[in-house]
């Protein structure tokens, strides 16, 4: 297994991820978003497990600052969450070319 989570610190569902695999001493690998944005490459292996629209938080500023909820092409709203990693709903974990939004335990142990 070699998980990554994708995250920021101060997210509550972050932390239940990271505790998550922690209890089970599964390793991890965890990518702070504030500090490093997800590449082009791994955003593609994202989106062939999770849509685009569910990756994006429509509850941040950023969101209503850029109007995205006016935007219907995908590979503008992928630019954007290229750009603006805030827009990102987390935890977005990975675990090869499985992936996951939010905290989904129930997906967790089916990896194991």
């Amino acid at each position: 297994m070699n998980i990554q989570i994708f995250g920021v610190k101060k997210c509550f569902d972050t932390k239940k991820a990271e505790r998550y695999f922690k209890e089970r001493n599964i390793k991890y690998q965890f990518i702070d978003l504030n500090e490093k944005a997800i590449s082009k490459r791994e955003l593609e292996n994202i989106k062939s497990k999770i849509s685009i629209n569910d990756l994006i938080n429509i509850n941040t500023k950023e969101y209503k600052t850029l109007n995205i909820s006016d935007i219907r092409t995908t590979s503008v709203k992928e630019e954007l969450l290229l750009k603006n990693p805030k827009l990102y709903k987390t935890p977005i974990v990975r675990n090869g070319k499985e992936a996951t939004v939010g905290y989904t335990p129930d997906v967790w142990s089916k990896w194991e």
